[in-house]
């Protein structure tokens, strides 16, 4: 009998969702939310019966018979940091999600719309590689000084299913691979991942590793601290500086790396200089990570968004190729992501973690 899973994935103003069997895409759908529809809502939790009905609304639209369903994946949120893998959705879980202990963000809808659908269809309930994934070694938590230590956020979801992909073109396991991921979307993350665990990669929420559209990246550290204490900042204003309205934004007044890469190629000089420092960052990023793993590489694999661009694959390439082969899986892929964890939740109840607050 084959498994048919039902993805959810609120972002910021949308709501992704999509039905899979055996890993054959049923049907995607992606909800817009505007501003003016949002607003009424002070908190991530309360937009919940809001976020559902649209869901509900887009099933019915489709006559999409919830008995066929298997199980419903949800897009983890902001939980305590946790190992990578497949999480049934608990009571500790929808606690921590409603009270936002650990902030807010979207994703935090997703596992409790996915309980709630579960419970309903009577099928289980599940996330997986949610963004606080940590599975950081000791070395790479230090941070110099004993009041900080590395923390770990990052595109877990979309890098996890990247390094497994290549896994299974390969005839390898995941857990017997060398590989480093690099994620480039509005936010950019490295990660090196090895013997199936991300043993290392830049916290790429709020102000660490290479720049990207709208987040600084690391930035230098004594003119940041200049700048905090000068009175011409907020608080709100200094972390909106490195994400939101940091790389691209600021350089260039633009979020879009298509336009970034049409005002390179029509000659703009200035788009020039900033194109190439983030194709030179991101593998300064790369050779960083190979050199903490010996140079010991079985490939490197580029994602998200901006590895649709031609231009930047072959720049990367030419910087990194001579680590280790190069390939490209374009795009976030977050809904067969989903899907695919569901799949082996399913398959192999055993690998399914439990979550503890």
């Amino acid at each position: 009998m084959p498994f048919t899973v039902l993805v959810i994935n609120p972002g910021s103003t949308s709501t992704k969702i999509g039905a899979f069997e055996d890993g054959r895409e049923l049907f995607t759908e992606s909800v817009c939310h505007s501003a003016e529809e949002l607003a009424p809502f002070h908190t991530i939790a309360s937009q919940f019966a809001f976020r559902e009905r649209h869901i509900r609304d887009a099933l019915a639209a489709r006559g999409f018979d919830a008995k066929r369903l298997s199980a419903v994946v949800g897009r983890g949120g902001l939980l305590k940091p946790i190992p990578g893998g497949v999480y049934r959705v608990n009571d500790a879980m929808t606690a921590t999600m409603r009270e936002a202990r650990f902030g807010e963000h979207a994703s935090n809808l997703g596992a409790l719309i996915a309980e709630a659908l579960g419970k309903e269809f009577g099928v289980p309930s599940f996330i997986a590689d949610p963004v606080v994934v940590d599975e950081l070694e000791p070395v790479a938590r230090v941070a110099g000084h004993k009041d900080f230590s590395r923390l770990s956020i990052f595109h877990a979801l979309n890098q996890k299913a990247c390094a497994r992909r290549w896994a299974r073109e390969n005839g390898k396991a995941y857990e017997d691979s060398d590989l480093i991921v690099v994620h480039m979307g509005g936010g950019v993350s490295v990660g090196l991942h090895r013997k199936g665990r991300v043993v290392d990669v830049n916290q790429a929420l709020n102000g660490e590793g290479p720049f990207s559209p709208e987040r600084s990246g690391t930035l230098p550290a004594g003119e940041l601290v200049k700048l905090c204490f000068s009175g011409r900042k907020t608080e709100k204003e200094v972390l909106k500086m490195i994400t939101g309205q940091g790389g691209f934004v600021s350089l260039l007044g633009t979020n879009d790396m298509r336009e970034v890469e049409r005002r390179h190629k029509a000659g703009d000089a200035e788009a020039t200089l900033y194109y190439e420092a983030f194709i030179y960052n991101v593998a300064k990023a790369v050779g960083a990570l190979a050199a903490a793993n010996s140079g010991k590489l079985d490939a490197i694999i580029l994602t998200g968004g901006i590895a649709y661009g031609k231009d930047v694959v072959e720049g990367l390439a030419a910087r990194c190729g001579w680590i280790a082969p190069i390939v490209v899986y374009p795009g976030e892929g977050e809904l067969e992501a989903l899907a695919a964890a569901g799949m082996r939740a399913l398959s192999d109840p055993s690998c399914v973690m439990e979550y503890s607050a």
